[in-house]
């Protein structure tokens, strides 16, 4: 993974962590937020997370491990797109590690992916992460 570029994102929610931790791992909230893709995991260290959705009108299957997982606090997946064009073999899974940081009535959820293999994808990446957070805040918000 040498000189492989790194993405990170943030934004403040108005709403307390348990809240915000409910948006990443419900199934129903994850489809409202992230491109009406289907999450399907146990939400256990070690488990497999799996997306599955159609984007474009092209049908994907996405996936990932659970390496660690604080309720409230981190959620570290690893994570490898069937669009990626690359083979599903683990030098090209990305880490993508979730942190809640709560205080002052609010959450900062900061998003960080790595093993990005040019400033264009990781440009492409905040920009994608950017669009989801937005919506993410506003469900988390509205509830």
């Amino acid at each position: 993974m040498a000189n492989k570029l790194t993405a990170a994102v943030d934004v403040d929610i108005a709403a307390p962590s348990a809240r915000v931790w409910k948006a990443l791992t419900d199934p129903a909230e994850i489809k409202q937020w992230m491109f009406g893709t289907h999450a399907s995991s146990t939400w256990q260290k070690g488990a497999s997370l799996t997306y599955t959705g159609e984007w474009e009108g092209k049908h994907y299957t996405d996936k990932g491990t659970i390496i660690d997982i604080e309720p409230g606090k981190l959620l570290h997946t690893t994570y490898y797109s069937s669009m990626s064009g690359k083979e599903d073999k683990p030098e090209n899974y990305a880490n993508v590690i979730y942190t809640l940081t709560e205080g002052d009535g609010k959450t900062k959820l900061t998003i960080t992916q790595d093993n990005i293999d040019t400033e264009e994808a990781r440009q492409h990446s905040i920009s994608n992460w950017q669009m989801v957070l937005h919506t993410l805040k506003e469900l988390a918000e509205k509830q």
